[in-house]
């Protein structure tokens, strides 16, 4: 894959770039568990996969944490100056925290955003990004996978050591993912062709829209500080009436009200028309389940949008762990 191979092949100068890579008479010195902080729990959630006993990994956003709009408190600014390494998404995401990744970076502190290495011709930039590039890849799990293999590359250059342990688990753990890509294609391809549009909050599903073969809607922009104007809301709410649509997504992150109006709306217009769900966009489900889990709230978002669209995957999800109606 060109994403993954430009990856790998970049991974060191980027490193050197950001801060102290590992050496072996570094490695020599260094205690175990080692100290890594991440930011969103996308990405804290593959650091762990990848690391295993070897690092104590800490992220700084919790489940339901919207990284478009957190501020570092003092005390985050005190444990990502303490960090041994530290991984967040990029591409702007955590863009209030980028100031304190250049600093860092300067003061050797090792950072590494999991996106940097994305090839430009794979991102994606809407016209409404205003010259950004969209900052949600997770939402196609291939991409996923690459950023879990740079993950990988960056721990076995800071920790030579164990740098077989970090590539075995990225390999394993990249299986998964893989068979949830495959997942997620069969099942989104089964909604009736007229019935394939996802309408959510924000405009967070863009990569995913792509990877899968679904048309995206959204009430309001890619940042989630963005309000939906009148008329964009009577535009969403002609073309749902248009296409018959009888389900649209709210988010854990994001708050319903722009959808609640849309909703209104289609049913003063005599248009059945339901809240489908709440799907993960910007962050995981709630630690210690299932859908706190990248895995997991990929493989929920995929069931719940392809049983609510009138497409076929079981209520169980992928791996029997989702409890779906």
């Amino acid at each position: 894959m060109r994403l993954s191979r430009i990856l790998l092949l970049t991974l060191s100068g980027l490193l050197a770039g950001c801060g102290n890579g590992g050496t072996e008479a570094d490695d020599a010195a260094l205690a175990h568990p080692y100290s890594i902080v991440t930011t969103c729990t996308m990405v804290t959630d593959i650091v762990q996969k990848v690391a295993g006993e070897h690092a104590q990994v800490e992220g700084l956003m919790g489940p339901g944490i919207d990284p478009h709009l957190y501020k570092p408190t003092r005390d985050d600014l005190t444990t990502l100056a303490e960090a041994d390494v530290i991984f967040y998404s990029g591409l702007m995401l955590e863009g209030r925290m980028a100031d304190s990744f250049a600093k860092l970076s300067r003061s050797k502190v090792p950072c590494y955003a999991v996106t940097e290495l994305l090839d430009q011709g794979y991102l994606l930039e809407p016209e409404e990004f205003d010259g950004h590039w969209d900052p949600h890849v997770w939402n196609d799990v291939r991409a996923w996978i690459s950023a879990t293999d740079a993950v990988a590359e960056a721990l076995a250059e800071f920790d030579p050591t164990h740098a077989g342990d970090y590539r075995a688990s990225a390999k394993a753990y990249t299986e998964q993912l893989a068979a949830l890509d495959a997942y997620a294609k069969e099942c989104i391809a089964s909604i009736p062709e007229r019935s394939r549009v996802l309408i959510t909050a924000h405009d967070a599903f863009n990569y995913f829209a792509r990877a899968y073969g679904i048309e995206v809607r959204a009430a309001q922009g890619v940042t989630t500080e963005s309000e939906a104007a009148i008329s964009d809301i009577d535009a969403l709410i002609d073309f749902i009436v248009e296409r018959d649509i009888r389900a649209i997504f709210i988010e854990n992150i994001v708050s319903d009200r722009n959808l609640q109006a849309v909703l209104e709306g289609a049913r003063d217009r005599g248009h059945e028309l339901e809240i489908g769900g709440q799907l993960f966009s910007d962050a995981t489900g709630p630690a210690g389940t299932y859908v706190g889990t990248y895995l997991g709230m990929v493989d929920h978002n995929v069931t719940l949008i392809t049983r609510k669209l009138g497409g076929k995957a079981p209520a169980r999800g992928l791996n029997g762990k989702l409890g779906l109606e």
